[in-house]
C-alpha cells in the first residue's frame, strides 16, 4: 500500500486552510497533514492539532507557543504533544523537512513569503495559494522553484482554472504558455459594491467591503476583491505563472462566479473551466493532480442558475485594478511597492482609520513616489525586495499619518 502525502499546512487556520483540511479528511488514505501553522488563532490551531494529530506545529512567539501548550493540555490531557516551532524559522521547518511532499502555502500578505521560498529551495510540491510571493518578486521565485526542483500549482481560483485548460505540460516551474494561447481572461465576481457609485464607495464600511457575495474569505483579501486589487493582483501573478505579456491578459466581471477563468487559443476555441465558488474544487484538484478527487463540492446546476453575465471592469470606479495593470508594465520592483502599499492601506482601512477611498489614493501616492526609483532597477534577490517592501510601507504609513493629523 502507498504511503500517504506527508502535507504541510501554511496558514491553517484561515479559510484556505480550512478548506484544505476538509479535503484532506475526504482521503485519509491519501494525504497525512505534517504540520500546520496558525499565527493570531491559537485557540483554533489548537483545535487542529487535536483534529488531525500533526508531527510539527510552528506559532508566532514564545508567549503564543506557552498559550498553545496550556490549551493543548487543557483539551486533550495525555495525548502525545506535536513538535513546537516558533517564528520564521518554524515555518521554514514546516515547509521544508524532508518528510513532506506537498506545501499548502496559504499565509496571507508579505508574511508567507520566507516559507514559501523554503519549499521551493527543498523541492517540494507547492500548492501556491500566497500570490504575495509572485506579487513582489515572481521572476525570482520561478528561478527558485525551479533551482530547488519544485513543482508549483496554483490554488486561486482563477490560476487553477487557467492551469486546468491549458495543458499538463506547463506543470513543473512554469512560465510554459503552451502554443496557441492567445489570451487568458481572469473573471471577478465585481465584489460587494459591483453597483455601487464611487460617491458610495468612499464611505463603505469595513463590514461592507468584507461582506462577500458569492466567497468566504479572510478580511484582507475580502477587502481587495471590494477595491478589484485582488484581481489586479491575480492579473500580476498569471504574468508569472504562465509567462502571458500584458496584451494576451484581460479581466471580466462576471458575478455569478461559476465560469472561474478562460483560455483562448489561435484557432478560435477558449477554453473555460467552470465550477460552485468553493475553493476545495482547486484544492482537491491541485493535492490529487493528475488525477481527480472528490471535493465535498456539490454538482453544478446551470439550469438553475440561469444566466451567466459579464462585464468590463470600470478602472474610474475601481481604479487599483488599473495600477495592477501599471505596475505589470513599469517592471522592475513597481509590483513589490505597490502590494507593500496595499497591505498597509487595508490594514488602516480595517482599523477604521482611513476610509474606503484612500485605499486606492494611498497606494497612488506611495506609487507616484517610489516607481521613479525602482521601476527600472533590476532586482536580484529577495533581500533588496524585502528592503524596498519595508520603504513602501514606511513611506505609507507616513502619508496616511498626515492625512489623519
Amino acid at each position: 500500500m502507498t504511503k500517504p502525502l506527508q502535507v504541510s499546512i501554511l496558514g491553517a487556520t484561515g479559510s484556505i486552510g480550512a478548506s484544505t483540511l476538509d479535503v484532506v479528511a475526504r482521503h485519509p488514505e491519501r494525504f497525512e497533514v505534517f504540520g500546520v501553522s496558525g499565527f493570531t488563532r491559537v485557540s483554533d490551531l489548537v483545535d487542529i492539532c487535536i483534529q488531525v494529530r500533526p508531527h510539527m506545529v510552528a506559532l508566532k512567539d514564545e508567549a503564543a507557543r506557552a498559550q498553545w501548550l496550556e490549551l493543548y493540555k487543557q483539551r486533550a490531557p495525555g495525548a502525545s504533544l506535536p513538535q513546537a516551532e516558533i517564528g520564521e524559522a518554524g515555518l521554514k521547518m514546516l515547509a521544508g523537512a524532508p518528510e513532506v511532499d506537498q506545501v499548502m502555502a496559504a499565509i496571507v500578505g508579505a508574511a508567507g513569503l520566507q516559507s514559501t521560498l523554503a519549499a521551493a529551495d527543498a523541492g517540494k510540491t507547492i500548492l501556491l495559494a500566497n500570490k504575495e510571493t509572485l506579487v513582489m518578486g515572481g521572476g525570482l521565485f520561478i528561478e527558485r522553484a525551479r533551482a530547488g526542483g519544485a513543482t508549483v500549482i496554483p490554488i486561486d481560483s482563477e490560476h487553477n482554472a487557467i492551469f486546468q485548460c491549458l495543458n499538463p505540460s506547463a506543470l513543473n516551474c512554469m512560465p510554459v504558455t503552451p502554443q496557441g494561447v492567445t489570451r487568458v481572461v481572469l473573471t471577478a465576481s465585481g465584489g460587494p459594491f459591483r453597483t455601487w457609485s464611487r460617491e458610495m464607495m468612499e464611505q463603505a464600511t469595513p463590514e461592507q467591503a468584507c461582506a462577500h457575495p458569492k466567497w468566504s474569505m479572510g478580511r484582507k483579501i475580502s477587502v481587495d476583491s471590494a477595491t478589484l486589487m485582488n484581481k489586479g493582483l491575480e492579473v500580476i501573478e498569471a504574468h508569472y505563472l504562465f509567462g502571458l505579456g500584458a496584451e494576451q491578459l484581460e479581466v471580466l466581471v462576471h458575478p455569478q462566479s461559476i465560469v472561474h477563468s478562460m483560455v483562448e487559443y489561435a484557432d478560435g476555441s477558449t477554453l473555460a473551466q467552470l465550477g460552485n465558488p468553493d475553493m476545495r474544487t482547486p484544492i482537491a484538484q491541485a493535492m490529487g493532480f493528475p488525477m481527480r478527487l472528490e471535493s465535498g463540492v456539490g454538482r453544478l446546476d446551470l439550469a438553475k442558475h440561469g444566466r451567466l453575465e459579464f462585464e468590463a471592469p470600470d478602472l474610474d470606479r475601481f481604479g487599483c485594478l488599473s495600477l495592477a495593470f501599471e505596475a505589470m508594465a513599469a517592471g522592475g520592483a513597481s509590483a513589490c511597492i505597490l502590494n507593500a502599499a496595499n497591505e498597509v492601506a487595508v490594514a488602516m482601512f480595517l482599523d477604521r482609520q482611513i476610509c474606503f477611498g484612500d485605499i486606492e489614493r494611498l497606494n497612488r501616492r506611495v506609487c507616484d513616489d517610489l516607481w521613479p526609483r525602482y521601476a527600472l532597477e533590476r532586482v536580484n534577490c529577495f533581500e533588496d525586495l524585502l528592503e524596498i517592501d519595508d520603504i513602501s510601507r514606511t513611506l505609507a504609513r507616513e502619508v496616511a499619518k498626515e492625512w489623519t493629523a
